[in-house]
């Protein structure tokens, strides 16, 4: 344990700061790139829960180092190599994900572009207006429906689950997904600013024992995404066609037009401008 003191102490030591040059700062800059990099694609992908789970790992490796337990020691020397290997075979798709969209990057652009995303409305009227217009359509014609609004949190990782159809946003093209019998009713749509982007998307079933038993997978599917994302989920029921509203892992049930545009309008984050001041229509949950 002194010499480990000893070692950190010569460390931190003024005197023992390398002089840096040009290309020290350069690599610096390199890795902390990769570094953000990587963190952008683990939280993107369910990576990232076994990146905590790593921590946690690392975290016992330097108590054992620190107590000099030998055996434990050992086996991570001993067994590191393999962790790696195993590690790189279970995210084979996600790595050539992560590489693919690395080499798509335009690097320039991305250093010259600034994020106004705090000014920008996420959907127009128009589109609140075409989701409400089908959603009722078809709770009237017992048509179930699952639509996914996107807010802050990426939902590629259901994207890719489904089928993309990146289309403008209108209540006939809702209509005609959800239809029955046709190749895309089945599973939930996502909808990100005024397109939507996949259909048949799979979402995670909520494990929530206080939901009703009465309720199907429709309705714990549009629970579990809002328990996993920040998304807002719109669920029409089959059996009854009334309209339901999943957010933050709560199910507001038969919401009436008023109350989903309601809570559209507070999802769209819209800044409306007049001649004396700014009035915020919509404003970021949390």
């Amino acid at each position: 344990m002194q010499q480990f003191v000893e070692q950190v102490k010569n460390f931190i030591s003024f005197d023992s700061i390398p002089v840096m040059g040009i290309t020290d700062y350069l690599e610096i800059l390199i890795i902390a790139f990769l570094v953000y990099e990587i963190m952008i694609w683990l939280r993107d992908t369910r990576a990232w829960s076994l990146m905590r789970g790593i921590v946690v790992i690392i975290v016992f490796v330097l108590l054992a180092y620190l107590l000099q337990m030998t055996t434990i020691l050992w086996i991570v020397r001993n067994g590191i190599s393999v962790l790696l290997m195993a590690l790189l075979i279970c995210f084979q798709p996600e790595l050539r994900r992560a590489l693919d969209n690395l080499g798509r990057k335009n690097f320039i652009m991305s250093f010259l572009t600034f994020n106004n995303s705090n000014v920008n409305e996420r959907f127009s009227d128009k589109t609140i207006n075409e989701i409400i217009k089908a959603c009722y359509e078809m709770g009237r014609a017992r048509t179930g429906a699952l639509i996914v609004m996107k807010q802050n949190d990426p939902l590629s990782e259901y994207v890719r689950t489904g089928i993309e159809v990146d289309a403008i946003v209108t209540s006939q093209l809702l209509i005609n997904i959800f239809e029955h019998n046709t190749p895309l009713h089945d599973g939930a749509v996502v909808v990100e600013s005024d397109r939507v982007v996949a259909a048949t998307c799979y979402l995670p079933l909520s494990d929530n024992m206080e939901l009703s038993k009465e309720l199907g997978t429709r309705h714990r599917a549009g629970v579990g995404i809002s328990e996993a994302t920040d998304s807002l989920t719109i669920i029409v029921s089959e059996e009854t066609g009334r309209v339901s509203i999943a957010y933050g892992g709560n199910l507001i049930r038969n919401v009436d037009q008023d109350k989903l545009r309601e809570e559209l309008v507070r999802l769209q984050n819209k800044t409306v401008i007049d001649d004396r001041k700014s009035i915020i229509r919509g404003r970021n949950r949390t």
